[in-house]
């Protein structure tokens, strides 16, 4: 009953100062939506980085020529000559970890249709390129095994160069177009996929024969790269170092040398890019987490200014019989109440802010309960922490000095 009775004063004390309790509860609003703003977009851009990578093959693994990037750079994929099609081969026979392996050369060039032209990239791959992509056909057909052997002339088409080229609405499946003036055959539209995580037109592409590419376009008997698809997903890690396994041995590298390649599984891109989001995430939740701090040091100065104010209550109370103790609890529900309502407050502000930040901006977000969680622990705590020195004072007054205060 004597706590309900403190409750009651100190929700009294509280309504009597709308303007103040609300000033005081300012900083405590702004720094609990930040930190939830702050979150949610973090795990939105956590999810949509491995959503992104995810729908480019969870599977997928690149193998590219040099030295890994972490390590002392020997040079780039592009001018790095150590990747064959023996290297491929090898790969392909002895790595039981993978389901769909190709050798990919890549360059830039003009596709051209008629009178119209378009910069655009050129990936040549095998049959196997869109199981590992897990990208699909909007119309047309994968060129075969056959026209890999024979070096055919013919191709498939990103929606991008679609729009660019056959702007009169022309269907494109058995259409010519040339790429650097070699004429292909169109035999497929890929699907649409839109940008990747890095920014990148996935649908920006040619896709012909890997052997097509080499000598028509390129004029080399070397590889850019060779992508391929893990079992699963759990297997990538595995797969991974299988195949490292392979190219050592097939590049005779001793135990000591540094490797003339590298290569990646998806999951480690996915760590690589959470990480630096959950790094950028931190930063912006400490900053926010500043709000907090000058919220709750508003919180101790009004309290103090408070028990200056109302010393001849205090006193009077203290004189008829109230327990120094029972001060010090209605001072701290007081400080408690303005740190939880200002809590409520800002998950309102930070839940609204999270919805406009997605709505407007177009920025992923995703509201993890554990942050609405930790703000209301953290207001608590602000309330306690930064209430109880000034409650202490006000418990230590002695009544008759309180009672003569001017």
């Amino acid at each position: 009953m004597r706590l309900l009775n403190l409750f009651k004063i100190a929700l009294k004390a509280i309504v009597l100062n709308k303007m103040r309790t609300l000033l005081t509860m300012l900083g405590i609003i702004i720094g609990v939506a930040s930190v939830i703003a702050m979150l949610a977009i973090g795990e939105g851009s956590k999810e949509s980085i491995r959503t992104t990578i995810s729908a480019m093959g969870s599977n997928m693994i690149t193998i590219r020529p040099g030295a890994d990037v972490r390590g002392p750079a020997k040079g780039s994929g592009g001018d790095v000559q150590t990747l064959t099609l023996k290297d491929y081969e090898a790969i392909k026979k002895q790595a039981d970890l993978l389901s769909y392996i190709t050798p990919m050369v890549n360059g830039g060039g003009q596709v051209i249709s008629g009178s119209n032209n378009w910069p655009s990239s050129i990936y040549g791959v095998n049959t196997e390129y869109l199981d590992i992509k897990v990208v699909g056909l909007q119309s047309g057909s994968m060129f075969t095994e056959a026209d890999v052997q024979g070096a055919a002339k013919v191709a498939l088409i990103g929606q991008t160069v679609v729009e660019n080229i056959f702007t009169n609405g022309t269907d494109p499946v058995g259409q010519m177009i040339r790429f650097n003036n070699i004429p292909f055959k169109v035999i497929g539209v890929l699907e649409e996929k839109g940008e990747n995580t890095f920014g990148q037109d996935q649908d920006d592409v040619v896709i012909a024969p890997y052997t097509t590419v080499q000598k028509r376009i390129l004029a080399i008997d070397y590889l850019n790269q060779v992508m391929a698809s893990a079992v699963s997903e759990e297997d990538a890690p595995d797969a991974v170092l299988q195949v490292t396994e392979i190219l050592r041995e097939q590049h005779k590298l001793m135990d000591e040398e540094e490797a003339d390649f590298y290569v990646k599984s998806m999951e480690e891109l996915i760590s690589t890019f959470s990480s630096t989001s959950e790094m950028l995430t931190l930063l912006l939740v400490a900053v926010a987490s500043i709000s907090l701090l000058i919220g709750g040091i508003g919180i101790m100065n009004i309290m103090y200014v408070s028990v200056k104010e109302r010393t001849k209550e205090i006193g009077l109370r203290m004189a008829v019989g109230g327990r120094g103790s029972d001060i010090l609890m209605q001072f701290l529900i007081e400080a408690i109440l303005i740190s939880i309502t200002g809590g409520i407050l800002g998950v309102i502000l930070g839940l609204a802010a999270t919805f406009f930040i997605e709505k407007f901006l177009h920025w992923p977000t995703s509201v993890a309960l554990y942050s609405i969680v930790i703000s209301f622990i953290v207001c608590a705590v602000t309330g306690i922490f930064f209430g109880w020195y000034p409650a202490k004072k006000a418990a230590a007054l002695d009544p008759i000095t309180a009672l003569r205060y001017e």
